[in-house]
């Protein structure tokens, strides 16, 4: 049983006339008395009584029809809702981010420009985004290091400067620059492994020329730099604003050596659908960082 039967049943049970019925159809009437009788046999029954060149439906027709109705409003309802979760999905900016800055300011522009914006925002260890951009579930990446494959477009925005964050009661506090190696006894706050500061983290101290003692480790971002706060280890770190935290209880220090620096970059499956508000924001996003 077809779709298309059950419409041609409900225009002809609508009609009562099987040639108005196929006009209206734009099918030839043979064929429209055709598909009826196969629907017929198919249930085992017949749906209509025979009135010279009319047709009425018997009491096993009308039993159907009300099935048939239901399926057809069903179906009509079916539509309109998707329509509106389109509509509403169509608002939704999904990103995947380990850059654990603020986006206050990228968002707050950007919600100037489309007010009903929805963001919703995820952070992960790289391998564990670049899945989730894989599997459809995050729009973007916003990463460092870039996530990057055959099926990824990916964007470089941005290059930022990565200093020692150390608590203002830290004997390194006072400190115009530093070397990275005179770091390399003090314990280190970082984020899990897998995560891309971390990664980076042990590169640039390995480029220093010591492996770093981590004493504390976490998946929070606002943990991390609430440990260095608290004067229990230093961090590698961007500059960057933060969220239910005190900044200005931490110092960042420029280093000499080695170039402490990551690229940050913007990841999105190519020829992937994106929703034109997405396409907007991606705009958006390359302008304001660039």
């Amino acid at each position: 049983m077809y779709l298309i039967q059950l419409k041609y049943f409900l225009t002809v049970a609508r009609c009562e006339h099987m040639t108005h019925a196929a006009e209206e159809l734009h099918i030839a009437q043979p064929s429209l008395s055709k598909v009826i009788s196969k629907l017929e046999d198919e249930l085992g029954v017949p749906l209509f009584e025979r009135v010279g060149r009319q047709i009425k439906l018997n009491h096993f027709g009308r039993a159907f029809l009300y099935r048939v109705e239901r399926i057809f409003s069903e179906l009509e309802n079916g539509k309109l809702e998707l329509a509106e979760m389109l509509k509403n999905e169509s608002l939704n900016i999904t990103i995947a981010a380990n850059n654990i800055g603020s986006f206050s300011k990228i968002l707050e522009g950007y919600l100037k420009i489309s007010p009903n914006t929805v963001f919703k925002q995820t952070m992960g260890p790289t391998e564990k985004m670049k899945k989730q951009l894989q599997d459809g579930a995050v729009d973007f990446c916003i990463t460092s290091p870039p996530i990057e494959d055959d099926f990824i477009e990916c964007i470089p925005l941005t290059v930022e400067e990565i200093f020692l964050v150390v608590s203002k009661k830290h004997k390194f506090a006072t400190y115009k620059a530093i070397n990275l190696i005179e770091a390399a006894h003090e314990p280190f706050i970082c984020l899990k492994e897998g995560f891309g500061i971390r990664d980076l983290t042990e590169k640039l101290c390995r480029q220093a020329g010591f492996n770093p003692i981590i004493v504390f480790e976490t998946d929070i971002a606002t943990n991390l730099i609430e440990m260095v706060n608290s004067n229990m280890g230093v961090a590698l770190l961007p500059r960057l604003q933060w969220n239910g935290v005190q900044p200005d209880l931490s110092v960042s220090i420029p280093i000499k050596v080695p170039v402490c620096s990551r690229v940050i970059a913007l990841s999105f499956i190519k020829d992937h659908y994106l929703s034109s508000n997405s396409i907007r924001f991606k705009e958006y996003l390359i302008d304001f960082l660039k």
